[in-house]
This record gives C-alpha cells, structure tokens and sequence, in this order.
C-alpha cells in the first residue's frame, strides 16, 4: 500500500475568488475536502509544502491524514489548478476517504527484470505502450504501483492487461479491453550473417581493396 503523508491545514472562512486571492497573498493554498457523505470544508495550505507535494510527483494517487482544527481526515487529492503562466497551485480539491469506499485511481505500471529480458539481450528495446492502468481499489488499500516483468519475454513479445497480476481488491475499470502495456520491439538493424561475413572477408582483393572480379570463363576455339 502506498504510504499515508500527514499535511496540516486551516479551516478557511471565507469563500470565492475574492477569498481565494486573499489567501493566496498570504502564502497559502485555497482547498477543498468533499464527499464521503460530509458537507464539503473549506480549508487553506502553507504554499511551499503543497507546491514541493505536487511537483514530488504522484501527488492524485498519494493518501494523506489532513488535521484541522484537532480534526484528522484521510483524504487523496483528485484535481489541483496551476497559474498558466507561472505554474504555481492555485486550488486543490480533496476526496474524503471512508473505510469500505473504493475509487478510480490512475496506479502507475513499474517494470523489473528489464537487464535479463531474452529480448533485450538480443538487441531488442522496451516499448512501453500504457504508463499506467485506470483501476477502481479500496479507499483504504491504494496501490503504489503495477508490476511488469519482462524477465521472460523475447523479442515480439508482449504483455497485456489479462496476463497481470493485480493487488488484492482492486479492478481494471475496461477489464473487456486487453490493451497492451508493454512490447519488446525488434532491433532497428538486423545483425550480419557470420557466414556470409566471413565469405566476403576470404575473398580475394583486387586493387583499392575491392574484392577481385571473377574470372571470366575461357573462349570457345573456333574449328
């Protein structure tokens, strides 16, 4: 499971975009929790730590335990506003979340055994189709990742939705669509035949060592 960041806030009194500049002047991050049956809560982060979370990287699929006011909530982020110049936060909007509720999440596939691919090792490259898989798990139990491994492909091989193994109580959310997560792509140039090679180098050489023009087949005598 993936690990659970603690991330303080405030509750926040006023709303709308008046507000949200306001807060915004002051350092800070206007944000939302909603859903899980509660009214939603108005609240407001310190810029700096919500800014490095976000750019971390897999701040959608990062749980946290959000304090206000004495009160902790478990939360996971499911959208967050950047300036389109600057590209800095400007809003967040958490997801309450309750024992026993299930989400979709984006949970990202992680490759192994790419250095004793049979495919890799003959010239073959990774091509890598699905960066990750769309997948309804527990509100509780939110996997990091997906694993691939390619420690028995060979070069044309692939491997597709069907053929993973997924966590424990969580679901493909187009389980009847097998795409295709990952193939091993043949090399662009195809090796020299070592005979043939090896014929080319032990024929004779003529001058500016090209090889020498075959003979040419004797004349008929005339009777």
């Amino acid at each position: 499971m993936a690990e659970i960041k603690t991330l303080a806030a405030t509750t926040r009194a006023r709303v709308g975009k008046g507000a949200a500049r306001s807060t915004r002047r002051e350092g800070r991050i206007p944000a939302v929790i909603y859903g899980g049956g509660d009214p939603a809560e108005a609240i407001e982060l310190d810029f700096r730590e919500t800014n490095k979370l976000i750019y971390a990287g897999h701040f959608l699929t990062t749980q946290f335990d959000i304090e206000v006011a004495g009160a902790v909530q478990r939360v996971i982020p499911r959208d967050y506003q950047l300036d389109p110049v600057k590209d800095l936060p400007l809003h967040v909007d958490f997801l309450r979340l309750k024992p026993g509720s299930t989400l979709k999440v984006e949970v990202p596939v992680h490759l192994v055994n790419q250095e004793t691919c049979p495919g890799v090792k003959k010239g073959g490259s990774v091509n890598v189709v699905r960066h990750s898989i769309e997948m309804r798990v527990p509100a509780d139990s939110i996997p990091e990742a997906v694993t691939a491994d390619l420690g028995a492909l060979d070069i044309n091989d692939s491997i597709h939705l069907s053929t993973l193994a997924l966590p424990a109580g969580c679901k493909a959310t187009q389980p009847e669509r097998d795409f295709t997560i990952v193939t091993i792509a043949p090399p662009a140039v195809v090796p020299e035949d070592p005979a043939a090679a090896a014929a080319a180098a032990a024929a004779p050489k003529g001058k500016g060592g090209k090889a020498a023009p075959a003979a040419a087949a004797p004349a008929a005598k005339k009777k």
